[in-house]
């Protein structure tokens, strides 16, 4: 579950080039925190990245 409930960021898809040049593809996962925020005024449990942590777009619920 690498996606984050408020800004609905994801995983990222790229390709990986070696020394060599060889090209094999890749990912780039968000950092997801499981945190317990207030959602619609109600507390729960939800999956937020650590930008919509830290900008304060996620209310924590204690």
């Amino acid at each position: 579950m690498a996606k984050c409930y408020v800004c609905n960021k994801g995983v990222s898809f790229g390709i990986a080039v070696s020394h060599s040049h060889r090209r094999t593809n890749r990912k780039w996962k968000p950092n997801v925190q499981r945190v317990k925020a207030v959602v619609e005024g109600s507390p729960r449990h939800i999956h937020a990245c650590t930008r919509c942590l830290r900008s304060g777009k996620v209310t924590r619920a204690v």
